[in-house]
């Protein structure tokens, strides 16, 4: 109880900012192509409880935990006006490709601290600890290089997943814009019924085995966790 406290404790912090700056990116980015909504709204705020879909954020993820589901969620999404940007169709694949993009940055900027301050002999504790914490070479647990390395994976995870083509994810913006105007009208319809289709495949992934998150996902996160690390490596002269 106490490991799965001290594991909350560290991913938490990283998960909330992980959220949150991806939300305020999308609004952000939308604001200086000409988009206000999200300003005009209160939602270009670090504050992560404007960010809280109650739904989305608690409902579903402590449903998922509870009965042993994959944990899945999502926050309220930044209001953005598709119409009010200075190019339309331009503009909304720049604000989508904005969230999975300040993940990368905020990625990179944990595996450079991660190389700063990790001490020498760092490493996953073993069972009688916990497997998912970092430790020293004495054996000691390191919080803070324990939460630089999951910000890393939270970050690289988010915005992976985010770039999948599937309605409502950012990536199916960003295939929208690619699309020809007569087959955009008939993806942006897919729009409004994507958060179901995402949750059915979801239970069909848990119901039947099928792992597609696993398939699809983790490679290229493995991919860019390689990157990140070495980067960390690189900058702590090891």
């Amino acid at each position: 109880m106490l490991q799965t406290l001290t594991l909350a404790l560290v991913l938490i912090p990283c998960l909330v900012i992980a959220i949150v700056f991806h939300e305020v990116a999308h609004g952000y980015v939308a604001k200086l192509l000409g988009d206000n909504t999200a300003s005009e709204q209160g939602r270009l705020t670090l504050n992560p409880i404007p960010h809280v879909d109650p739904v989305g954020t608690l409902l579903v993820p402590g449903m998922l935990a509870l009965f042993g589901g994959p944990v899945f969620g999502w926050a309220k999404p930044v209001p953005v006006n598709q119409r009010r940007l200075d190019n339309p169709r331009y503009g909304m694949m720049a604000v989508a490709a904005a969230g999975p993009g300040i993940n990368f940055v905020i990625a990179f900027v944990a595996a450079v601290l991660f190389g700063l301050f990790a001490p020498a002999g760092v490493g996953f504790g073993t069972s009688e600890t916990s497997s998912m914490i970092l430790v020293d070479a004495a054996g000691d647990f390191r919080p803070l290089t324990t939460m630089l390395f999951y910000s890393m994976l939270i970050n690289v995870f988010l915005g992976l997943f985010n770039l999948l083509p599937i309605p409502p994810f950012d990536g199916s913006h960003i295939v929208g814009g690619l699309l020809p105007r007569s087959a955009r009208a008939q993806w942006q319809k897919l729009q409004q019924v994507g958060m179901f289709l995402l949750i059915a495949l979801i239970a069909a992934s848990w119901a039947f085995g099928t792992g597609w998150i696993s398939q699809f996902i983790m490679p290229p996160v493995e991919w860019a966790m390689d990157y990140y690390l070495g980067v960390a490596e690189f900058v702590s002269g090891n």
